[in-house]
């Protein structure tokens, strides 16, 4: 190993010594708000992905190491400044949402940890380091839990979206159907698409789970950004066949099923077929990606370039 070439890496285990440490001391500093974050998450199911996405962005920076950490200097300015906007976050979501909205003050105290972070990366690693590590940064805010205004909206839309894709689905297999708001009358018998029917749960897996499948195989920014928004389609297309399946399934098999195990704990059989609708899409954007790449990977035979 070249002299140079020890000198970085003697560098960067102190630039990854200094970061461990700054995440260890602010884990110390907030550990009343993070450790409300992990009852919240415990508590609530929508929130259940939050105490991983941490171990996710570890995972991330450590599988793409070489390119994030491939330019690394010191950012202080710039870290420090971040730093300075996340204390000054949190002191304001303590002091002025603690009494009156506990959520809306997590969700602040949350966020300003994450910018924490954030601007203890840039202090450490730079901001080219940064900006390469984008994706895993900005993935960091997965761990802020919304406020209850908002997942009560989002739970509305799913609700609308699974009623209104559930009367499509039996108008066309053929079964009556009348519908009065979140009511479903089918022959024998009415249901309700009702809040915990919402699937936010495994709409938020679901979308995660294309997110890191987005980063990993794709490149072109637009292909991701559909890619990731087909998910959120399919989501709700997922959610109405579940219904209509466990509806119909209690006409004409056995009425338990609304009741029974496929509908306690089967989102998960109708989480994979949402995984299978959309794992050719992917592999169809990847595929179209390499072949637009291909041109360009070929030189031409007129490159002036190659002319000795």
């Amino acid at each position: 190993m070249s002299t140079s070439a020890a000198l970085t890496l003697k560098q960067d285990s102190s630039r990854h010594a200094w970061f461990i440490a700054f995440l260890v001391v602010s884990c110390l500093v907030f550990h009343g708000a993070l450790s409300a974050l992990v009852r919240f998450s415990l508590d609530e199911d929508y929130a259940s992905h939050v105490v991983l996405v941490p171990f996710i962005v570890a995972f991330l920076l450590f599988t793409e190491r070489r390119r994030i950490f491939a330019v690394t200097r010191t950012g202080a300015a710039s870290g420090i400044a971040l730093i300075g906007i996340g204390v000054l976050i949190y002191w304001f979501g303590g002091r002025a949402f603690s009494q009156t909205a506990g959520d809306v003050s997590l969700s602040l105290r949350t966020l300003a940890i994450v910018i924490l972070w954030a601007g203890g990366f840039i202090f450490c690693y730079g901001i080219a380091a940064a900006h390469s590590a984008s994706f895993s940064l900005l993935f960091l805010l997965l761990m802020v839990p919304l406020p209850v205004f908002v997942v009560d909206r989002v739970i509305y839309w799913l609700q609308a979206g699974s009623t209104e894709l559930t009367y499509l689905i039996f108008q066309l297999v053929g079964t009556p159907v009348l519908r009065d708001g979140f009511f479903l009358s089918v022959p024998g018998v009415t249901i309700e698409v009702a809040k915990e029917c919402s699937s936010i749960r495994s709409s938020i897996a679901l979308f995660i789970t294309c997110l890191l499948a987005a980063h990993l195989y794709l490149r072109s920014a637009w292909k991701m950004a559909f890619f990731v928004a087909l998910s959120l389609i399919v989501s709700i297309l997922k959610n109405g066949i579940r219904i209509a399946t466990l509806t119909l399934l209690s006409i004409h098999v056995d009425p338990g099923f609304l009741t029974g195990k496929l509908h306690q704990q089967g989102g998960f059989v109708f989480f994979l077929i949402a995984l299978g609708i959309l794992f050719p899409v992917l592999m169809w954007l990847q595929k179209s990606e390499r072949e637009t790449a291909q041109p360009a990977d070929i030189p031409s035979k007129l490159d002036p370039g190659l002319v000795r």
